[in-house]
Formats: C-alpha cells, structure tokens, sequence
C-alpha cells in the first residue's frame, strides 16, 4: 500500500478526554450543562472514568482519575456548535454557569486566542460560524459556543 494512499474508512471523533482536579466537582459542573451522564466507573481508589454527553452530540468527554496526565484546566478551544448563538447562552446562564457575552471576532473568520480581537454581539450579518460565546469549567477548561444554522455543503 502507498502512503498516499486516501482512506475511505470513516474516523467520527467519539471522545475527548478533559484533565480535572476534582472528579466529582467537574460531574456537577457537566450535569448542570444538561449533559446525559453515560457512565461512571471506579475500579480501585486509583482509577475512576466518567463519561458524559452533550445534548444532540456524538462526541463525549471523559475525565476521572487515573485516565490522563495532562495538567488539569488546560484543555482549550472545545467547540459546540448551537443553532442560536442567543438562545443556547441564555440556556447555560439560566443553569448558573458564567458565560461570556455574545461577540464575533474583529478578523470575521475564527476567533483570537484567548479574548483578543473579540467584538461585542453577533457577527452583524449574524453569518454562519461567526458567532461565538464562550465558558470554562471549574478548572479551566474553555469552551466555545458556535452559531451555525446552515452547514456549508459538503460538512
């Protein structure tokens, strides 16, 4: 077989692992969210996996102890994408979780690392995949809400 060989097999993303200090502290933060809780294992005092997922999603998180060495909180960037940019972060407020204003970012295609280049409000032409908010969980890992109501063809 050739290394340029193009694969056919489809690769969904089914999980994330996020790094936490606090097991039982980031499952109340993700079940406040409204995610459905799907699992949670503890096998020894060293090893617990729980297992939850977003609303609508076919990709779930994982955390617990035991299942990753990364520094917990430094997971960045996680998107979920919503139909209204609005709607679904009045939803989260409403559930006691701390998200930031609704912005678009000042370049009109992806946003800033970080707060940088954020503008306040719905990109103005309220485009697709220009509308963003944005959370963390209680250990820093970031989230981001992004508005897309039509998918470009072929995603």
């Amino acid at each position: 077989m050739s290394s340029n060989h193009v694969n056919s097999q489809n690769m969904k993303l089914e999980v994330v692992v996020l790094p936490v200090s606090d097991v039982d502290r980031a499952k109340d933060f993700y079940k406040t969210l409204g995610w459905r809780l799907d699992a949670d294992f503890v096998t020894d005092e060293n090893f617990r996996v729980v297992q939850l997922t977003p609303p609508g999603s076919e990709c779930s998180i994982i955390f617990g102890k035991g299942i990753s060495s990364a520094t917990p909180g430094s997971v960045q960037g996680l998107y979920l994408i919503v139909y209204d940019i609005e709607a679904a972060r009045a939803e989260l407020v409403d559930r006691g979780v701390e998200v930031s204003e609704v912005f678009h970012d000042i370049g009109g295609i992806f946003p800033h690392a970080g707060t940088e280049g954020r503008v306040p409000g719905p990109d103005p032409e309220r485009r697709d995949y220009a509308s963003y908010a944005s959370f963390s969980d209680p250990d820093g890992n970031s989230w981001v809400l992004q508005e897309i109501r039509v998918r470009k063809p072929g995603r």
